[in-house]
C-alpha cells in the first residue's frame, strides 16, 4: 500500500497548493530561476539528477518526485521521462547488487530486513518473469531489487522486468509533474486518482499471486 498511499498524499498535497497564488507563484519564481542554472551546466545537471532518481530507487524515504517539476520546466517531458527511467534502473541495479551481497556464504541463511523476508515464502530462486513484473508494479522500486538480487534472479530477467515496469511510472511522474509546472489542478488530480486505482488493484494481484497454495 505504500506506492498508492504516497500517490494519494503526493497530489492531494500539490493540488491543495497549488490553489494558492502566492505558493505558485512562489514556485513559478523558483523554476524560472533553477532554469538558467540548468542550462548553463547541462552535464553536470542531468547526471546530478540521475543520480538522485537513483538514490530514490535504492532507500524508501528518498523520493526524487520534488525534482521533476523542476526537470521538466528546464528540459521538457521525453528528456525528464528518459533521465528519470536511466536513474531508477541504476538504482534498481544497485539494490538488486546489494540483494546479491545479503546472501549468506554459509547455509543459505537470510540476512534480510524484516519487511523483505515477509515476502520470500512466497517466491523462490525460479520466479517467473511475470512474478517479477508484478513485483515491481506493485512494491516499491527497491524491494524488488534487493529480493531478486538475493533470490539469485538471473539479471537479464529482473533487468527486463524492471525497466518496462518503471517506464509507466517514469512517464506518469513527468506527467504529474507537467501538471504541477502549469498549475492544471484537475489534471493532477485525475492522474492521482487513476493512479492509485492501479496502484491497488496492482497489490492486490500481488497478494493473490503470493496466497496461492504452492
Amino acid at each position: 500500500m505504500v506506492r498508492v498511499f504516497a500517490i494519494v498524499v503526493l497530489c492531494v498535497t500539490a493540488a491543495l497548493l497549488l490553489s494558492v497564488d502566492w505558493v505558485f507563484d512562489g514556485m513559478e519564481r523558483l523554476l524560472m530561476e533553477a532554469e538558467p542554472i540548468i542550462a548553463s551546466h547541462p552535464v553536470i545537471g542531468a547526471v546530478v539528477f540521475v543520480l538522485l532518481s537513483a538514490l530514490s530507487a535504492i532507500l524508501a524515504f528518498f523520493s526524487s518526485a520534488l525534482l521533476v517539476p523542476a526537470a521538466v520546466f528546464a528540459w521538457g517531458n521525453v528528456l525528464t521521462v528518459c533521465f528519470l527511467w536511466l536513474g531508477w534502473m541504476l538504482g534498481g541495479l544497485f539494490a538488486f547488487a546489494v540483494g546479491r551481497g545479503l546472501r549468506s556464504h554459509k547455509g543459505g541463511e537470510s540476512r534480510l530486513p524484516g519487511r523483505l523476508e515477509a515476502y520470500l515464502p512466497g517466491v523462490t530462486q525460479d520466479i517467473s518473469f511475470p512474478m517479477i513484473l508484478l513485483f515491481q508494479l506493485a512494491l516499491p522500486s527497491e524491494i524488488p531489487g534487493y529480493l531478486c538480487g538475493f533470490l539469485g534472479v538471473p539479471l537479464r530477467r529482473y533487468f527486463v522486468a524492471m525497466a518496462l515496469a518503471e517506464l509507466p511510472y517514469a512517464v506518469g511522474a513527468v506527467l504529474l509533474g507537467e501538471s504541477v509546472v502549469n498549475r492544471e489542478i484537475g489534471w493532477l488530480v485525475a492522474l492521482g486518482v487513476v493512479g492509485a486505482i492501479l496502484g491497488f488493484l496492482l497489490i492486490r494481484a500481488l497478494h493473490r499471486r503470493l496466497d496461492q497454495p504452492k
